[in-house]
């Protein structure tokens, strides 16, 4: 399925700023929305893309940190630039802590904010693509029955048939049957794959 168009979110005060910030990050060829404030934003539906936040630090409602705070309370991974012309070292600090990609002082350079927010939708790119995988590699053990999610682990650790079998107290031949279908299930083409998949999942063997 194609990827949708990744988009950028400005969130500043000042119209003419947003205005400014719109025609500029445009050059990119990308999708920008403003907003005046971090409650508009927060209100707003945003599309299923890659996408990236440049944020100033001071707005009316919520400060640009407190939205950011509130988008981690909220489990909302969208990568946040700062963008400011009030700062100082212990909010620049935060700011970062807290996972920001970038924190520009004005004036800065065009090209720093341009690079900031490719860096940031790259980011997001690869934790969306890492959250699909994970999902769909879930949606294949929820296909498992629970004796096979029992070998699983074991046929992962790298236990043969017949030693599943004496500690799961089952026939090697029922064994060798739900070894099949959880390779079938988990579309895994050899144990390597299996193992992977096992460590991704992080499933632990019984033993261990």
């Amino acid at each position: 399925m194609k990827e949708a168009a990744p988009v950028v979110f400005v969130v500043d005060d000042d119209p003419m700023v947003c205005a400014s910030m719109k025609r500029l990050i445009r050059t990119l060829g990308l999708e920008v929305q403003t907003f005046t404030s971090a409650q508009d934003f927060l209100r707003a539906k945003r599309p299923d893309a890659p996408g990236c936040l440049v944020l100033d630090v001071r707005l009316p409602d919520l400060s640009g940190l407190d939205l950011q705070q509130e988008l981690a309370k909220a489990k909302i991974d969208i990568p946040v630039v700062f963008v400011t012309g009030h700062a100082d070292i212990p909010m620049s600090v935060r700011a970062m802590k807290a996972g920001a990609v970038e924190f520009l002082t004005k004036p800065f350079r065009e090209q720093d904010l341009l690079e900031a927010i490719q860096h940031g939708i790259g980011r997001h790119r690869t934790v969306r693509e890492q959250r699909a995988a994970m999902g769909e590699l879930q949606e294949r053990v929820d296909l498992l029955t629970p004796r096979e999610r029992e070998v699983f682990p074991l046929v992962a650790s790298g236990l043969l048939n017949k030693q599943i079998a004496d500690q799961l107290g089952a026939s090697e031949k029922t064994i060798k049957i739900h070894r099949g279908q959880l390779m079938r299930k988990m579309q895994a083409n050899s144990l390597a794959d299996l193992v992977r998949m096992s460590e991704r999942l992080k499933l632990l063997s019984p033993r261990s």
